[in-house]
C-alpha cells in the first residue's frame, strides 16, 4: 500500500500529514506514509488544490483535511 499525502507545506497540508501518520500507526502501518510538497506532482495528478490524500496513487481526498476515522475508513477500505 502506497499512502501519500501531497501540500505545499501548509499548516493544513502538516496537519493532514500528521493525521495519517497517526492513522496509519494506529492501524499498524506506521512506516508507509510518504509526505511530497512537491507541487507538480498535485498538477500532475490533475488537480488544482492542496491537501491531497492519495492511496495506491489514486487521491482520496482533496482540498480539505478529512477527520481521523475518515482518513482510517479509507486506509482500511485500500488495504
Amino acid at each position: 500500500m502506497k499512502i501519500q499525502v501531497l501540500g505545499s507545506g501548509c499548516p493544513t497540508c502538516e496537519k493532514l500529514y500528521n493525521l495519517v501518520q497517526k492513522a496509519a500507526a494506529q492501524l499498524g502501518l506506521p512506516d508507509q506514509v510518504e509526505y511530497i510538497k512537491d507541487v507538480q506532482q498535485i498538477l500532475d495528478m490533475g488537480l488544482m488544490s492542496s491537501p491531497v490524500l492519495a492511496i495506491n496513487g489514486k487521491p482520496a481526498f482533496v482540498g480539505f483535511t478529512p477527520d481521523m476515522e475518515k482518513i482510517k475508513k479509507i486506509i482500511k477500505d485500500n488495504l
